[in-house]
């Protein structure tokens, strides 16, 4: 199997089927006993609606395991559904994609919960390498390929060669940050409070970094409780006004992706600049965002076909082409 353990969401690929689940990272859990109730999207509907003897969590914050008994629950409910219910015989081998920054500790944290969930062989890959290898960049060739994956809880910006990351960044900005950023914002300017799948909504609705054409028309209703009062209150807010919210995330992830190209290798800056830059994960899908690049870069940024797959099926590849990218490991294993 191959799996992107992602902040929020968790996808899993099974060799020779190929992307057989993709599910919220959610566990609710019945505080009397600590056993899991529900997992993935019935838990995530739970959320902000629970009593007090249940609890709904992510147990994966910045893209590592923040909670490893509850990661472990969600994986082994996640791999017995993958088998419709049936205990493996043998356990499987997987590969788990994990951000680049990740510390020698999270990562044992990943590979106990995978193993306490009924693991073989476990094996991490770099989650850039893993998005390139999804998106079909050429990273196995001696040219520059630079890749920005912008998940739930990390961004991982990388310029990759040869199968291995010349240069990366792991920035613990992403998704998460842009919906607090919009919660913020709320409460600030129109005095109300919202819950984050609420900021969810408006980001997915209203949400764009870069001026759009038509933008000017779209409204959206939005419904809180209202600092004052206290009361529920709707209030209508405009896609101008978000794109105002988001700015300091957004300017963060502009200048790591600055900041990597300012180290890159000239005659791999030579290959950006012609290849350009390839956009990946769930933030890919934010409008405007290949243009806020493009404008800030000069170099012309590409979204991936399917964004929010790339890394679980550069997983796939990489578990059915084990020979092919056993560098990849023998690299990964490397580092700190």
């Amino acid at each position: 199997m191959g799996i992107d353990l992602g902040t929020a969401n968790t996808l899993i690929y099974v060799s020779g089927k190929g992307i057989v689940l993709q599910k919220p990272s959610v566990v609710a859990i019945n505080e009397d006993d600590k056993t899991p109730l529900a997992v993935g999207e019935s838990a995530k509907k739970m959320l902000g609606r629970t009593p007090k003897n249940v609890s709904v969590v992510r147990p994966l914050r910045n893209g590592v395991v923040a909670d490893v008994e509850a990661t472990e629950q969600m994986l082994r409910v996640f791999i017995r559904e993958v088998n419709d219910g049936k205990k493996h015989l043998f356990a499987p081998r997987i590969v788990i994609a994990v951000p680049s920054g990740v510390t020698g500790l999270e990562r044992r944290a990943v590979i106990e919960a995978a193993t306490q969930a009924g693991a073989g062989d476990v094996k991490l890959l770099d989650q850039s390498i893993a998005a390139a290898i999804g998106a079909g960049l050429p990273v196995v060739d001696p040219t520059g390929n630079m890749i920005v994956d912008i998940g739930g809880g990390t961004t991982e910006v990388a310029v990759l060669s040869l199968e291995g990351n010349v240069l990366s960044e792991s920035l613990r900005v992403a998704g998460d940050d842009l919906n607090e950023a919009i919660i913020q914002y709320m409460k600030k300017v129109h005095n109300l409070v919202i819950g984050d799948q609420t900021a969810e909504e408006i980001k997915i609705n209203l949400g764009s970094a870069y001026p759009i054409d038509g933008e000017e028309q779209s409204i959206m209703e939005v419904r809180g409780i209202h600092l004052l009062s206290g009361l529920p209150r709707t209030v209508t807010i405009k896609a101008a006004e978000i794109r105002e919210s988001m700015l300091e995330p957004l300017s963060d992830i502009i200048t790591a992706i600055k900041r990597t190209l300012e180290l890159t290798p000239p005659e791999l800056a030579a290959d950006i600049i012609d290849r350009g830059i390839m956009l990946t994960g769930g933030g890919a899908l934010m409008r405007g965002l290949d243009a806020l690049i493009s404008h800030e870069t000069g170099i012309v940024t590409h979204v991936a076909t399917d964004p929010l797959s790339c890394v679980v099926l550069g997983t796939g590849r990489v578990l059915e082409n084990m020979e092919q990218f056993e560098r990849v490991f023998t690299r990964q294993s490397q580092n700190p």
